[in-house]
């Protein structure tokens, strides 16, 4: 099957990109070619996300939208993640036209079962790391230090799709990093569903700020960054870590969910809202230039007024200047799905708008405070006509937050650091001017 045409999808977090990441290594280094356009490909893989409602629906649209390529080149199509391993029997009889489903957990058996239908035979080879081809550009990598998760939140379906929270040997991240960095990346983007619990299951202890220091530490690398800490273990020895490494990006993402005592409860998060509180505060206070971000649910199973209420004086009072809020779904084979007062879809809809429109003001306001400063930017596109160069800051996670916009001078390349004095803003983004 040399030189057969391959495509891929890939669905939900950037967890989940850096595994199909692996597969377009493994198909590679079988020596099938990688194509971007899905008219062109022979075999197309979609590797999806079943987290809530929307990524379910988006997975499942993509499905049916890729099977009509099977009515003239397509010969395959395979699907995988998260989805499968939820939904695998209801998906197999609904959409006869995937050739081969593989869950999560069957992963060990992928390329296994990829030849079995493909060739008629029974090779076997695994996801590698060392494989791995990089989709996010020339600059940027994602690197995942674990797998899983073990919080076990009410409304969280991932322990149940990915299995309890497993780290990666320290040697093989490292291992890992250093290929990365051979290959010219300059920002390090550090993942897992929780962070701050790297290495508690392997070694009895949080490695996280001992990896971040040998990360640095590392040539090549400009910026470091992590993501999803949750607040109740984020220790002061991590904040120290962040405070005094110049690569490591001065960015806390905490998904915290709510501030209400017995929302939170509910939740079964292990943080109340004073904690949350008090850390905001410390980390503004040790890191004054520090960024930070969040997430929230809106319309939980018994959210009175009067929690909803708390929320939203909060988003005003602490001004993050990252903020997401979704509404809750109800997820199969989770707790929260099966508790009492749920609340209907336009209530939850509404709540999630009018938080959103609080933020959409919070981000305003601090992002005109940027105005006159002089940021170190990394290029990383150029706008359809040509007229803007489109960058990052440390304040922006890639694909996540907003961006800078720079008058193209025709001299600065993609990929290059730069220099650019804020000189104007909008709700979420900045614009900018190069200086020398």
């Amino acid at each position: 099957m040399i030189n057969v045409k391959v495509g891929f999808i890939s669905l939900g977090c950037s967890k989940n990109l850096v595994v199909t990441e692996e597969m377009i290594g493994l198909f590679k280094k079988h020596g099938y070619k990688i194509v971007n356009d899905p008219e062109e490909a022979e075999i197309l893989l979609i590797n999806t996300c079943g987290f809530i409602e929307s990524a379910k629906n988006e997975g499942i649209q993509t499905i049916l939208e890729m099977a009509d390529y099977k009515e003239n080149n397509c010969k395959y199509l395979i699907v995988t993640g998260c989805l499968v391993e939820r939904y695998e029997e209801e998906l197999t009889k609904e959409i006869p036209e995937v050739d081969l489903f593989v869950s999560v957990s069957d992963y060990d058996r992928l390329w296994e079962k990829i030849d079995c239908l493909i060739n008629n035979r029974k090779e076997y080879d695994s996801l590698s790391f060392m494989d791995r081809v990089l989709t996010t550009g020339d600059t940027m990598a994602y690197l995942k230090i674990a797998e899983g998760c073990s919080n076990y939140c009410t409304y969280c379906a991932i322990p149940y799709i990915q299995g309890k929270y497993i780290s990666r040997e320290y040697d093989d991240i490292l291992e890992e990093a250093k290929m990365l960095a051979d290959k010219g990346i300059k920002e390090l983007v550090v993942i897992a569903q929780d962070t701050t619990k790297y290495g508690v299951d392997l070694y009895g202890k949080d490695r996280l700020p001992e990896l971040l220091n040998d990360l640095c530490k590392i040539d090549g690398f400009k910026w470091i960054r992590f993501l999803y800490s949750y607040p109740e273990t984020i220790t002061d020895e991590l904040i120290e870590v962040v405070k005094n490494n110049e690569k490591i990006c001065k960015y806390f993402d905490l998904p915290i969910q709510h501030i209400a005592d017995d929302v939170l409860k509910k939740m079964n998060r292990k943080s109340d809202g004073k904690s949350i509180r008090n850390l905001i505060n410390k980390l503004r206070k040790e890191i004054p230039d520090v960024i930070l971000r969040t997430t929230l649910i809106v319309g939980f199973p018994g959210e009175t007024e009067e929690n909803y209420k708390e929320l939203c004086e909060f988003v005003e009072e602490y001004k993050f200047d990252r903020l997401g809020a979704f509404a809750y779904s109800i997820e199969d084979g989770t707790p929260a799905a099966r508790f009492p007062n749920q609340l209907d879809k336009k209530t939850k809809e509404s709540r999630r708008k009018k938080i959103m429109a609080i933020q959409q003001k919070v981000s305003s306001d601090l992002l005109k405070n940027r105005i006159g400063n002089t940021y170190e930017c990394l290029i990383e596109n150029i706008n359809e006509d040509g007229d803007y160069l489109i960058g990052r800051t440390y304040m922006d996670v890639p694909s996540e937050d907003g961006v800078v916009y720079i008058p193209n001078d025709g001299v600065t390349l993609v990929n290059e650091f730069i220099n650019v004095k804020i000189v104007d803003s909008k709700e979420y983004d900045l614009i900018g001017e190069r200086i020398d």
